[in-house]
């Protein structure tokens, strides 16, 4: 038996608002008992301080009169003099600090009216007596005895004064005493009356009722679907008590169809592990380097075969000339791929549906101009239509073809619009690796380009003043002077070989098998092969290994370096040196000819050789450096820290 639904009710009669009240009503007191307490509290303290506080007048007082009486005695006016300065100024402050009190600290006169005129008293007996006559005698040069002994009476009155307003501070402070002990024993028997008043009325309240329902709930662990709580009152409790009845109802119903509602749950679990799957699937076979066409080709195969769709395409985007072209296709005759393989966005339904940007299902029955569709006449009867975005970008959009009806769930719709941005994740990512790809190609023939503008026109530049020089010697007919040009446009032809056998050997190196130093081996002995010049290679790699575009950029590097030695150093010895260790540092040394390094600094990036190993330097996030002193060699040194260096 299916219970009704009870009446709300009354606010008065909620357990919550009966035990706030009471709590409240409890906090109240509590609150101001303990307010008191600390008002008092704060007052002795601050009547303490004061205490003390105007004891110091008297001793001031007293110290003023001994250093007073030094002067009168002939004491020199030094020592003595200071002092009286001193406790004027220190009887001076108290009174103030007095007057003015302290909060913080606390520190304050008590409000009571005989304080009040006690202190005004002994501030007036200061101001008007005692601090002018004090003041008269240090600006005397000779103290007379007699004028101290005036001091000194007048200061006996003052410290009478002084000590009649520490005994009415005193007696305040008793009296405030006497209260807070007595807030105190308030706040004590406050707080038995109240515990033993919330355990009370917590136990009728609370506990009686928590009772009943748990002996209920030990009951329907044993299967007892038959008990049922009494409804005794109209707060939580009392509705606790429906709604655990209602339970006890609604489980006596559903014991006999618990068979059906795990067939159910079973089903939806089913159905939640085939999304999770496809998704899995989708994600993995997107992630997989292929064509875009093959990638799009795989995806539409598996979103179709999991919806059972009929047909189905996906389109891409163009922004620039506002065209949507169909890339891949299924389950669509040809007239209606070559009708819409290319269509203007704001055309037919999915031109319509990338203007608006948003998930559309088409009912072609329910279009009053659907029959003019193609699709529509093809025997299509669903349409869908899900976009393709990545970072917020849209991409283009697939279909859907269906030759039943068929509509989404939100769950369903949800899944398509995931899988629609994996699927724009995928092809943004291919198009991030093709201009990745294009941009290292443009970058290395960048370097090439430099690397021949260095070298060979440099040198074919050489060769033709060279050959103009021999075209004006011979027209002049002077041989002597073209038997000097011959040699040295051989020698220009020589080196031009060199340079081009050097850079088609540098555009062909190639890391064996990924060990930087076998290479850097090879390339050292090919050099000494080729110039004669002998090289030292040290090699500690205990590092971690390079990536092969690190290790290629290191080599390239050296390989730029031992070129400007045979090009401009005239040297007999070059040291390679690697040590890699956390941080990597690698230092070329020859012990040639040298150059200022100001001047090159002048030239710039004029000096190609150099501007390339920098440029590669860079691409590394190394730090490059060539030092240098005229006739006592060059040194390019790299250093690549532990924090730049990538992992292999």
């Amino acid at each position: 038996m299916i219970m009704p639904t009870p009446a709300p009710f009354a606010t008065w009669q909620k357990l919550s608002t009966k035990i706030v009240g009471m709590l409240l009503g409890f906090l109240t007191i509590a609150l101001m008992v303990i307010g008191s307490t600390l008002y008092l509290s704060w007052q002795l303290e601050g009547s303490a301080a004061a205490i003390n506080v105007t004891g110091s007048l008297r001793m001031n007082s007293y110290r003023l009169s001994i250093a007073l009486d030094a002067l009168a005695d002939g004491a020199e006016r030094g020592t003595p003099h200071a002092t009286a300065r001193r406790q004027v100024l220190a009887v001076d402050s108290t009174l103030s600090q007095l007057r003015q009190g302290d909060p913080q600290r606390p520190l304050f006169l008590p409000p009571a009216a005989p304080i009040r005129t006690a202190f005004n008293q002994v501030a007036r007996q200061w101001q008007s007596g005692l601090r002018p006559l004090a003041v008269a005698i240090l600006e005397q040069d000779a103290v007379a005895p007699r004028t101290t002994q005036a001091f000194q009476y007048q200061a006996e009155q003052f410290v009478g004064q002084v000590n009649a307003l520490v005994q009415l501070i005193e007696q305040d402070s008793e009296a405030r005493t006497f209260w807070l002990r007595a807030s105190q024993l308030l706040l004590l028997a406050l707080a038995l009356v109240g515990t033993v008043c919330i355990i009370y009325l917590l136990f009728n309240l609370i506990v009686t009722p928590v009772t009943s329902l748990q002996a209920g709930m030990e009951r329907m662990r044993e299967q007892d679907f038959g008990v049922r709580l009494p409804v005794e009152t109209q707060d939580e409790f009392g509705q606790l008590a429906r709604g655990f009845n209602l339970m006890a109802d609604k489980l006596q119903s559903l014991y006999g169809n618990l068979e059906q509602l795990v067939k159910t749950k079973t089903a939806t679990l089913e159905h939640q592990n085939r999304e999770l799957a496809l998704l899995y699937d989708s994600a993995a076979f997107l992630q997989q380097p292929q064509a875009a066409k093959e990638m799009c080709e795989g995806f539409m195969q598996r979103i179709s075969d999991y919806f059972h769709a009929d047909g189905g395409s996906v389109r891409v985007l163009d922004p620039n000339q506002g065209n949507v072209h169909m890339l891949v296709h299924h389950g669509i005759s040809d007239a209606l791929i070559e009708a819409e393989h290319c269509m203007k966005v704001g055309d037919c339904l999915c031109g319509e549906a990338v203007v608006k940007r948003v998930a559309v299902v088409h009912d072609l029955r329910r279009i009053d101009d659907g029959h003019k569709l193609q699709c529509h006449r093809e025997g299509f009867t669903t349409v869908s239509v899900f976009h393709i975005y990545a970072q917020r970008q849209h991409l283009g959009f697939f279909n859907l073809h269906f030759r039943k009806p068929t509509t989404f769930n939100g769950r369903e719709t949800a899944l398509l619009e995931t899988l629609g941005q994996l699927l724009g994740t995928a092809i943004e990512n291919q198009r991030l690796a093709a201009r990745e790809r294009e941009m290292a190609i443009s970058e290395e023939r960048n370097l090439v380009a430099q690397g021949l503008h260095d070298s060979i026109a440099q040198g074919l530049n050489y060769l033709n003043l060279q050959v103009q020089m021999l075209e004006q010697s011979l027209d002049k007919r002077q041989l002597d002077e073209v038997a000097d040009i011959v040699p040295a446009l051989r020698a220009g032809v020589e080196e031009s070989y060199q340079d081009v056998r050097e850079l088609l050997h540098n555009f062909r190196t190639r890391l064996q098998e990924g060990n930087l130093v076998s290479s850097l081996k090879t390339t050292i002995e090919k050099f000494e092969r080729q110039t004669g010049i002998e090289v030292d290679l040290q090699a500690d790699s205990d590092g971690a290994p390079f990536p092969r575009e690190q290790q290629l950029q290191l080599l390239f590097i050296v390989q730029e370096a031992l070129s400007n030695v045979r090009k401009h150093a005239s040297a007999t010895r070059v040291e390679v040196r690697l040590r890699d260790r956390h941080d990597f540092q690698l230092t070329i040394r020859d012990n040639g000819q040298g150059f200022d390094t100001a001047a090159l600094a002048s030239v710039g990036e004029s000096h190609v050789g150099i501007h390339i190993m920098r440029e590669r330097a860079q691409r590394i996030e190394a730090q490059l450096n060539v030092t240098s002193v005229p006739g006592a060699g060059t040194t390019v040194s790299l250093h690549l820290s532990r924090a730049q260096r990538r992992a292999a």
